[in-house]
């Protein structure tokens, strides 16, 4: 089709590059420098998609990121993307795209029934709706939910693109590449400063690249291409298009995604990345964003056609578009006239409806000189057309603005843009957890106090729309960003000179009165368009109570939408305020939260992909696992041994059960070895460490003596179990601290929370080892003798008592040698550096042969510990447990005044009857192993719900004990031990239970000592 809406003689595009693209099946032409929306407008084509609750017929709204309403399906297969905003798409060769949430066609949508039982779709309607029959939920309600749900298709294949990532650090970051955020980078460029400057569009210029003002008296874009020539000529500035910072976080740490090759469309070259994520840390911030065009609220206000004022000037004056013949400009201020003297110069039959009864700026005088008419004093109070707008209705207001005074008007109209004032871009500075303040004047938000990480503002982010204050803004705030960060004498540069903006004052109505009542007929005032929410949503919302800013925004979904509600909040919290008699500030405001505008997994996961994108880390022995035949499990990022199958002569392989059965009887009769380097492992040192550990653990730390190693129990606040593990005093002042695999980084966290913000006074610092040891495990009978083959140290029970270490050498390396045992028997955990992890197991190994060495993994271990009663922290605690609900309450000092979570032990719930304490379980059959999770019942029922008094913790059949054994947390459990009790399992067995102490094997606890 040929682009019969283009204009010949406007628009930043290269018409030498001319661009084939398919839409719904129909192929169109556009030029290098288009974006999919004014491509479509080119050709003439409004109806783009159908709304989110009502699928009614929606258009090209913006023109920019704030878009809400033209969302499609970017190309097909592996590299499709659902809900793409068309005004951002950078148009290339061959795109392919869509329409979306509409079937068979966009022009005819079966679920635009929905327009018609509008009633039954109200705000909070998903709150009242699917709940009776309950039975219905699962086979009829979930189904039409999930097949109503959502917008565009999420691709099934694996991304053939590439992503990157770049960690950068700068002194000024400038967010915005208007002429604000173009003058801040200059004047903190040229202190020397390094800084970036980075903006969403394809290229610099912000609202200059749609406008026609002059910068000393010459174009605007001449001083825009100038100031960019000698940005890139300073060596420490780096310049970003089409770069959106989506996310401010702590400590000026903010991201960015970088759209790389997204203009050029799919790359078969997957080293190219298609978008970089890049996360910055700035000494300084200058946001300067820029300004959003508020919509006016009025009857039907969403058709095709009907668009914001300032993007139809963009369409005009940046691509050449001249999407309508007769254009409609409804407005409340004189930015809009621009719009209505653009369009009539480009060719288009104009008139202006003005909420003002007295307007007038030059602007409207210009208008005027231009024969253009204006409607003043009046409102659009309703619109036509199906697919597209094809003509409005116009009235006089009333003064209060609730009422119309005259008969209504009609006019034709194709186009009808509208302007309810402008919104300064806020997203960032709250996410800063800066703060907003209503200016009442120019009716919208601006930033008000900075917050902690002190970003600065200028331009229309602040609500300086005039451009020489833009300019004067960003030199200003650029030169102090650069002088906070270290550079430069302060001193601003002058200020190029600049026509002056005089605008009249705004008329604010925020809810245009229709023919008919709000929320009564047809007619919808949308006041939020990606979620069809309307005005009279808002009025029911406060009629049920949800009068808070929150509660208002989650009833009715107002600003939940992937635009933030960059177009829709503040028109719904100005209905609200009306609504409760109060000023706007009382309502409040919501929270912006990352990112500013959608960004792809693909990006944020960066390199971190396919095999990539869990890491795997391993220890220094699993290429000997590997050989031996391991089967393994991942405990958080480590791949360690699970079991050891063998096969036989036959070819037959063990099974799991097989396996571990086998593993659990040779260790405790000859001697196994186990791969505990993932183990948590951190070096403790200072003069204040035993006092430390005095606080963090429950038991006495300061009486240990070198050489020694204790057993113990971390708690949180609330004096539940935290961590365990063994902790060894090396020296005086020096421990080395072990915890669970998987709680490692999280102890290390939590201890260096404590030390850094409630104990700085202690002299005490700690650092991670985990990966720096490999550790073998040797248990069992044959353990010592097996130790002596390979070392010379003194391992006599006199001189290595247990619960002690030495230093010495195993198999020729230097080790550290720990008389540890988690299973029971005799065992010693021989630490040595990783780098000799692998020599030594294998010497262990050869050496394991004249002993019945066995290897064995994880689940092995499980078994051996529970056999014993062992807890594993996270499996048999679940955060809600003290020590003396597990029974061990002897590892709580009594001689200690104080430690973390002791003062709990005191609280009502902590001290009650009933809490559920560890207890061991007897199966009725003792080849039934419970699975684990299980509840445990008093009272069994014919189905649920029945009273449970807690669930099974570990479970196992242990070849040892000869029979299955479980742990649980039973309410009472320790009074209760030789109750029985029962198990229901899913399949409708009932197992009954015993319970019993936690040890149930070698009860004397003799083994341990050989």
């Amino acid at each position: 089709m040929s682009q019969s809406y283009r204009l010949s003689d406007k628009g930043r595009l290269d018409r030498n590059q001319k661009l084939t693209f398919t839409y719904d099946g129909q192929s169109y032409t556009g030029y290098r420098g288009d974006t999919l929306a004014s491509a479509l407008l080119a050709n003439g084509v409004k109806l783009v998609g159908r709304s989110f609750k009502y699928h009614r017929p929606r258009g090209i709204m913006s023109a920019g990121s704030e878009e809400p309403n033209a969302l499609v399906q970017l190309e097909t297969g592996p590299r499709t993307e659902p809900n793409t905003r068309a005004t951002v798409v950078d148009l290339y060769d061959g795109l392919t795209a869509a329409s979306q949430n509409c079937w068979p066609s966009v022009k005819f949508d079966v679920q635009s029934v929905n327009q018609k039982i509008a009633k039954l779709f109200p705000a909070g309607f998903y709150y009242k709706t699917f709940m009776f029959p309950a039975s219905w939920w699962t086979p009829v309600y979930e189904k039409i939910i999930r097949r109503a749900a959502g917008l565009g298709k999420s691709p099934m294949e694996r991304d053939p693109d590439s992503y990157a990532q770049k960690f950068a650090f700068c002194d000024v970051l400038v967010v915005g590449g208007g002429p604000a955020g173009i003058a801040a980078a200059l004047a903190a460029g040229r202190t020397g400063a390094r800084v970036i400057l980075a903006d969403e569009q394809q290229e610099m210029g912000g609202a200059l690249l749609s406008d026609d003002a002059l910068i000393d008296g010459q174009p605007a874009l001449d001083w825009v291409a100038k100031s960019l020539a000698e940005l890139s000529r300073l060596d420490e500035v780096t310049i970003l298009p089409r770069t959106t910072v989506s996310g401010y976080y702590d400590y000026n740490y903010l991201t960015a995604l970088e759209r790389v090759t997204d203009h050029l469309g799919p790359q078969a070259d997957d080293r190219i990345p298609r978008q970089r994520f890049w996360k910055i840390r700035a000494k300084k911030v200058v946001l300067a964003q820029g300004a959003i065009e508020r919509p006016l609220v009025f009857a039907d206000n969403d058709r095709p056609g009907i668009m914001l004022a300032a993007a139809l000037r963009t369409y005009i004056n940046r691509y050449g578009v001249l999407p309508g013949r007769q254009v409609v400009v409804f407005t409340n201020n004189d930015s809009a006239y621009k719009t209505a003297i653009d369009a009539h110069t480009a060719g288009a039959t104009v008139d202006i409806v003005d909420l003002r009864e007295d307007p007038t700026g030059p602007l409207v005088k210009q208008a005027e000189a231009l024969m253009i008419r204006i409607h003043k004093g009046s409102a659009v109070v309703a619109t036509f057309g199906k697919h597209s707008v094809t003509g409005c209705e116009i009235a006089r207001i009333s003064a209060d603005g609730k009422s119309l005074t005259y008969d209504t008007t009609f006019i034709g109209c194709d186009i009808l843009a509208n302007s309810n004032g402008w919104n300064p871009s806020v997203h960032l500075w709250s996410q800063a957890r800066g703060k907003l303040t209503w200016d009442a004047e120019k009716n919208c938000f601006i930033p008000g106090h900075a917050g902690p990480w002190l970003p600065v503002a200028a331009g229309s982010g602040t609500g300086a729309y005039d451009l020489g204050d833009c300019l004067s803004q960003g030199f200003a705030q650029g030169v102090a960003a650069a002088q906070a960060a270290g550079f430069g004498s302060g001193e601003v540069p002058k200020t190029p000179t600049t026509e002056p903006l005089v605008e009249g004052p705004e008329r604010m109505v925020w809810t245009i009165p229709g023919k008919k009542p709000l929320g009564h007929g047809k007619a919808k005032h949308f006041h939020d368009h990606q979620n069809d929410v309307v005005a009279s949503d808002i009025h029911l919302a406060a009629r049920e109570g949800y009068l808070s800013v929150e509660h208002l925004k989650r009833y009715t979904t107002t600003g939940m939408g992937t635009d933030q509600g960059k177009t829709s909040n503040v028109n719904a919290l100005a209905i609200m305020a009306e609504i409760r008699n109060a000023a706007i500030p009382e309502v409040g405001t919501t929270t912006f939260r990352p990112p500013y505008t959608p960004i792809t997994f693909g990006a944020v996961t960066g390199q971190n992909r396919n095999h990539l994108f869990i890491q795997e880390r391993t220890s220094a022995m699993h290429p000997a696992h590997v050989e031996n035949g391991a089967v393994f499990e991942d405990v958080g990022d480590w791949k360690r041994p699970w079991y050891f199958p063998k096969t036989s002569k036959s070819g037959v392989t063990e099974t799991m059960d097989e396996a571990v059965l086998r593993e659990c009887r040779q260790v405790r009769e000859t001697v196994g070895m186990l791969d505990a380097s993932t183990l948590g492992k951190i070096d403790i040192q200072g003069k204040d460490a035993a006092e430390f550990l005095n606080w963090v653990y429950t038991n006495k730390w300061d009486t240990l003596k070198p050489g020694r190693a204790r057993y113990g129990l971390m708690l949180n606040e609330h004096g539940m179990v935290f961590d365990d593990g063994v902790t060894t005093r090396l020296a005086d002042n020096h421990f080395h601290m072990t915890t669970t695999t998987g709680g490692a980084a999280r102890v290390l966290g939590w201890l260096e929370n404590w030390s850094q913000t409630e104990w700085p006074q202690m002299e005490v610092y700690m650092t991670s080892v985990t990966e720096q040891w490999a550790v073998c495990t040797i248990t069992g009978p044959n353990a010592r003798a097996l130790l002596a083959d390979v070392t010379s140290m003194p391992l006599d029970p006199e001189i290595f008592p247990f619960m002690a270490m030495q230093e010495g050498t195993v198999a020729g390396a230097p080790a550290r040698v720990y008389r540890i045992s988690f299973t029971g028997d005799l065992a010693y955990e021989i630490n040595v550096p990783a780098r000799y992890g692998l020599h030594v197991w294998r010497a262990l190994q050869d050496a394991g042969k004249a002993h019945g060495l066995c290897l064995y993994g994880t689940e092995t271990m499980h078994v051996l510990r529970a056999e014993k009663g062992f807890i594993i922290v996270g499996q048999d605690t679940d955060g809600t447990v003290t020590p003396m609900d597990l029974n061990m309450d002897w590892i709580v000092s009594k001689k200690k005044d104080d430690f973390l979570g002791r003062r709990s032990f005191y609280r009502t719930d902590t001290k009650r009857e009933g809490r559920k304490q560890l207890v061991g379980l007897l199966t009725e059959n003792p080849n039934f192993v419970l699975p684990e999770g299980a509840h445990v019942v008093e009272d069994v029922k014919p189905k649920p719900p029945m009273k449970t008094l807690g669930h099974v913790t570990s479970s196992y059949y242990s070849p040892n004990v000869g029979r299955s054994i479980a742990l649980a947390l039973v309410a009472d459990g320790i009074k209760r031990k030789g109750d029985t009790l029962s198990v229901p399992l899913m399949n409708g067995h009932v197992e009954k239970v015993t319970l019993t102490d936690t040890v149930f094997f070698d009860k004397e606890g003799v083994r341990s000592n050989g």
